[in-house]
């Protein structure tokens, strides 16, 4: 039975979902002012994961990824490029959507933008003034009283009292209570803005989430996701704003990836100590970067460095080794204890690091097999690429992968090919030396030979 960390609850529980045989997940998308950088990739692989293994289990999974697409970052490098802000943030949506595409995310069912769910944001805001949790301020903001919530602070674990005494932040003198938090904000001289019932505006960062998640998924839904970075102040406050407002539970199960890291910092744009996915995918393959990822429980913290990535590369070559040659067919009896151990693992909160050693044991097996069994082969290979897709891996063909590259620079597919054949050519001579000076050659230029009696192939390092 699968088990999840629910950080509402802080521990691991058997996952019953509100209506059986489905999941409705939703998973805080982009602000797209920017590029994405890996921990954006993070959280969109590690959603994609879940997906994958929820739908790999039989259940109709209904998954939700929003844009926001109007806050103040996205207004400040509009202004700065001097575009319009709707050009700009079209502009980063198609470019979050090639980059995860390129790591083999499948697109979301739904993809709600904030600029297209204005009704429903005002809505929801009215409803809360309506029952009392919020206030207009006569600067035509409008607030959420957080002392009017009972249980706020259930998710991080804070409570008001600790929280009034770190505040740091100069008050704003419109609120009531200094952790009161915007709703909707009033319109500044040249601010794009909605007309509302308080005025011109736009809405505040949290409402969004709220209104998007219950229009798209109901008042009360199984799985709500994200980075560690937005169990507070963002979840808390969209647990809040839609608990008073429907006067129902939010959400069931909350799920939160660790960060990734640099020198023992979190990646962040604020920071400026971070890589965006195009950077990283001018070295290294995309099915490298989305292992990297896989490789370490999606709720640990995640180190990035160039050694990390190689490593990844390294282990992906071991396992398009293991399937290269092998005619697909249809998985058998030998298979039925790797799936079961894989779907152990991932049943324990979604442990990829344990279910792909679970591929490298099949791999090992099939390596054994491929003289001695070539139909145990053929059948483990088949369960191997199964099971590697359920984490979206290995789903390229090997001989594509262990040839492909990500720099123009060195030897081309033909100058290799070439160079094999003449030296297979001098193998047929018996020219031994020539035949050893060509793999020598070849090495030095990354390029691994493979010999089978006659027949050679190849790869890249």
């Amino acid at each position: 039975m699968l088990k999840i960390y629910n950080s509402l609850t802080r521990k691991k529980e058997i996952f019953k979902p509100i209506e059986p045989g489905k999941v409705r997940m939703y998973v805080c998308g982009m602000t797209v002012y920017d590029l994405c950088h890996l921990g954006h990739a993070r959280v969109l692989v590690v959603f994609d994961m879940v997906t994958r293994y929820l739908r790999h289990l039989g259940y109709e999974v209904t998954y939700i990824r929003n844009i926001t697409d109007i806050d103040d970052k996205i207004i400040a490098r509009a202004n700065e490029k001097g575009e319009d802000f709707h050009v700009l943030t079209q502009r980063f949506i198609e470019a979050m959507h090639e980059d995860a595409t390129a790591l083999g995310v499948l697109p979301p069912d739904e993809e709600p933008r904030a600029t297209a769910s204005m009704d429903d944001i005002i809505n929801m805001v009215q409803t809360l003034v309506d029952k009392g949790y919020a206030y207009a301020a006569d600067n035509g903001d409008v607030y959420y009283s957080v002392s009017k919530f009972e249980h706020y602070g259930q998710l991080s674990g804070k409570k008001l009292e600790d929280l009034r005494a770190g505040e740091r932040v100069a008050v704003d003198e419109h609120k009531k209570d200094p952790l009161d938090f915007v709703l909707w904000k009033a319109a500044k001289p040249d601010e794009p803005y909605w007309d509302s019932p308080w005025g011109k505006g736009r809405p505040g960062w949290h409402i969004e989430c709220s209104a998007m998640s219950t229009c798209c998924l109901g008042n009360h839904f199984d799985i709500h996701g994200g980075g560690q970075d937005l169990q507070f102040p963002h979840h808390e406050n969209e647990i809040a704003q839609s608990e008073a407002s429907t006067g129902e539970k939010f959400v069931n199960v909350w799920m939160h990836n660790g960060f990734v890291r640099i020198n023992e910092e979190k990646m962040s744009k604020s920071l400026g100590n971070f890589f965006t996915v195009r950077e990283v995918l001018a070295n290294y393959r995309a099915e490298d970067i989305r292992y990297f990822i896989l490789a370490s429980h999606y709720r640990s913290q995640l180190n990035y460095s160039d050694q990390m990535l190689d490593a990844a590369g390294a282990a992906l070559t071991r396992l398009y080794t293991a399937l290269r040659g092998i005619e697909s067919c249809d998985s058998g009896e030998e298979s039925k204890a790797y799936i079961e151990r894989f779907n152990q693992a991932m049943d324990e909160d979604f442990n990829t690091a344990e279910a792909i050693a679970v591929l490298f044991d099949i791999a090992n097996h099939i390596n054994k097999a491929r003289k001695s069994s070539p139909e145990e082969a053929c059948a483990l290979a088949a369960t191997l690429k199964q099971l590697g897709g359920v984490l979206g891996l290995l789903q390229d063909e090997p001989d594509h992968y262990l040839k492909s590259r990500v720099s123009t620079d060195g030897l081309s597919d033909d100058e290799i090919d070439a160079l094999v054949a003449r030296r297979i050519q001098a193998k047929q001579d018996k020219n031994w030396a020539e035949a050893d000076r060509l793999r020598d050659e070849l090495k030095e230029q990354g390029i691994v030979l493979e010999d089978k009696g006659m027949e050679t192939s190849w790869r890249r390092e």
